[in-house]
């Protein structure tokens, strides 16, 4: 799969929690673990797992950041 989106974090899953409609998938990109949310549906079509290597891909339009 090619994807023109430069954000990408390979990693693995460490947790898979189903809601009614929507997914939250834990990802282990190194010591962090950033969260997906995505449908029910697109992790039964993706076969997601925990202990699957899978790409994060991160799309954001802005980046804040905050100090004490």
């Amino acid at each position: 799969m090619k994807i023109s989106a430069r954000n990408q974090i390979k990693g693995k899953i460490v947790e898979v929690i189903k809601g009614a409609t929507t997914s939250h998938v834990r990802i282990d990109i190194g010591g962090a673990v950033v969260t997906a949310s995505i449908t029910n549906e697109a992790v039964d079509n993706l076969k997601l797992a925990v202990g699957k290597d899978v790409n994060a891909v991160i799309k954001a339009s802005d980046v804040m950041v905050a100090v004490d």
